[in-house]
């Protein structure tokens, strides 16, 4: 109760002034005084914690101001997407051919033979075998 005496001396000496009749007010209720407690009683955390959030702060500041990083990491995200946009382009550039190809050749029709044919196609197998795979994975997702 050392603290609430404390208070309340505080609060008789400011009550001389009519402009701290409100502040005197909030430190006579005890609700007021049971949190100034508590705040008093955890200073020592409440200071670590500011601490701490100050040197996150002063480091996320440091990162995102310093422009040798902020180069790097834009050459690194660089390096990383080159290689999925060339592929990118190179699947895009080859479905425009095959979509040329195919108005080309709108006017033929493939027959039976032709498609025994195509299915000797290495690329074909391929594809074949992957749409197998595949369906063969969602079967047994499904399950």
């Amino acid at each position: 109760m050392s603290q609430n005496n404390a208070i309340q001396e505080v609060a008789a000496t400011l009550a001389a002034e009519p402009k701290s009749l409100d502040v005197l007010d909030q430190l006579l209720k005890p609700e007021v005084q049971q949190s100034l407690t508590i705040l008093v009683d955890n200073l020592p955390k409440l200071a670590e914690m500011v601490t701490a959030m100050t040197k996150a702060y002063d480091f996320a500041q440091n990162i995102a101001t310093d422009k040798v990083l902020i180069n790097d990491f834009a050459h690194g995200i660089g390096e990383f997407v080159k290689p999925v946009q060339e592929k990118a382009k190179d699947i895009a550039a080859a479905a425009i051919e095959a979509g040329e190809r195919s108005q080309a050749e709108a006017g033929t029709t493939i027959g039976l033979f032709g498609i025994l044919r195509m299915l000797k196609d290495p690329e074909v197998q391929k594809t074949l075998r992957f749409a197998q795979a595949f369906l063969n994975v969602l079967a047994e997702r499904k399950n």
